[in-house]
């Protein structure tokens, strides 16, 4: 029996018909290569198996991984961690990554997969309830933030529903929720997409400011930041938008 292991953040789904209707997302688009991130025992593994999709799996947990070469010898387990994965030879083509994130490096994740988003077109993951809140959150709200606004520029998020700790052994504390990111068909933005990360991150690093001071490290010329309204907001009330319209500003102030 594969035991749950505090440091790695591991809370095994034990509840199949979550672990089904899980699956059942990843069949609702195109994607049919799927890497799932931390499988575990498998309870996620085989219904994504019974959809007859190309998978492979990446678990850092090495007596997961034997019990997983065991019970499933035709899967492909990768024995490492998601974050250190070279992804460019993971696939011919694209892929969709999905799993019961490990709760403590789920951000980490989600950042990990926007740097490859050209490789993947969608993403279901498993997370905090508060977390997978934040990354679907509306400008305006309080929990929106940079997690949120990277996210949305490419991909097109939903909350799908959410999972009590009774479901997982052992429980965890919170709640969670399942959420699915379908890349945008246009991923692209016009602008430097470096630049409008670094404003994004400057700008809710400093949340508390309007933009205008917030983002003074770009030198903004400072009769457009007294001319356009949008310096005299705060971070959370800009949509992915108006971000794109700073970056590109800056870009050509330069």
């Amino acid at each position: 029996m594969v035991r749950a292991k505090k440091h790695l953040g591991q809370h095994f789904l034990k509840e199949a018909s979550v672990a089904e209707r899980t699956a059942k997302l990843a069949m609702k688009g195109d994607t049919r290569s799927w890497l799932e991130i931390g499988p575990g025992t498998g309870m996620l593994t085989q219904f994504l198996l019974g959809e007859s999709v190309d998978l492979k799996c990446i678990e850092v947990d090495s007596e997961s991984v034997e019990f997983l070469h065991e019970n499933y010898p035709l899967l492909e387990v990768i024995e490492g961690d998601f974050l250190n994965l070279d992804l460019v030879n993971m696939f011919n083509g694209e892929f969709g990554v999905i799993g019961n994130f490990p709760y403590n490096i789920s951000s980490q994740i989600v950042f990990r997969i926007l740097e490859s988003r050209g490789r993947i077109p969608e993403f279901i993951g498993m997370f905090q309830l508060e977390v997978a809140q934040r990354i679907a959150a509306s400008s305006g709200s309080k929990t929106y933030g940079i997690l949120s606004v990277l996210t949305q520029a490419f991909y097109d998020v939903n909350l799908e529903f959410r999972i009590s700790p009774g479901n997982f052994n052992p429980p965890p504390k919170v709640q969670s929720g399942v959420l699915r990111a379908v890349r945008k068909d246009d991923f692209t933005l016009d602008c430097n997409e470096t630049l409008f990360f670094d404003v994004v991150k400057t700008a809710f690093q400093q949340r508390r400011k309007t933009l205008g001071n917030a983002l003074r490290k770009f030198n903004i010329p400072k009769e457009q930041v007294l001319q356009d309204q949008i310096f005299k907001l705060r971070a959370e009330k800009l949509e992915v938008s108006d971000y794109v319209h700073i970056a590109r500003m800056i870009q050509e102030s330069r």
